[in-house]
């Protein structure tokens, strides 16, 4: 359940996941863009918001699909084992660790959890060195790279060292 009170974990579960239908379902025929009825057929893969998915998921009638840039074989994982630091997060989610988190006890994967450790440990590293040393140019470029946690920990790592500075 998200924080009422926290906006990005609120925003982290509005990112859309794949699922499967286990069983049919009437009235939802708007999850499924492919189909004019206003129902969803058993065995239907749609991309659900992470906050329905998982209630519907704890009922047993959708599956979860781990998304691509999770999945034990992937460009991503991939990607972050040669150099993290350099990767976009941003384009794939968003909130990549706070829906990593999220997801991996529903999905069953057990390696989605050391794998967002490793990814931020070693992304944490080239944050911090960025927020501190860099000029303005080339921050706001690697900005684009990050996660909003990452953003967070980026402009906190800025503005302590300005009140350093001061």
């Amino acid at each position: 359940m998200a924080n009422y009170y926290d906006i990005d974990d609120v925003l982290a579960e509005q990112e859309f996941l794949p699922v499967l239908f286990q069983q049919g379902a009437e009235g939802v025929g708007l999850f499924d863009s492919g189909d004019d009825a206003n129902e969803v057929e058993a065995g239907a893969k749609v991309e659900l918001p992470f906050c329905l998915a998982r209630d519907l998921h704890v009922r047993g009638v959708v599956a979860i699909d781990v998304p691509p840039y999770f999945r034990k074989v992937s460009r991503t994982r991939k990607e972050i084992e040669a150099d993290a630091a350099h990767v976009d997060l941003r384009s794939r989610c968003q909130y990549f660790y706070e829906l990593g988190l999220k997801i991996a006890p529903l999905a069953g994967d057990k390696s989605i959890g050391p794998f967002l450790l490793v990814a931020f440990q070693t992304r944490y590293k080239e944050v911090l060195v960025k927020a501190h040393t860099a000029a303005s140019a080339v921050a706001s470029k690697h900005l684009t790279l990050l996660t909003n946690e990452e953003v967070k920990l980026c402009k906190a790592g800025q503005s302590s060292t300005a009140a350093f500075k001061k």
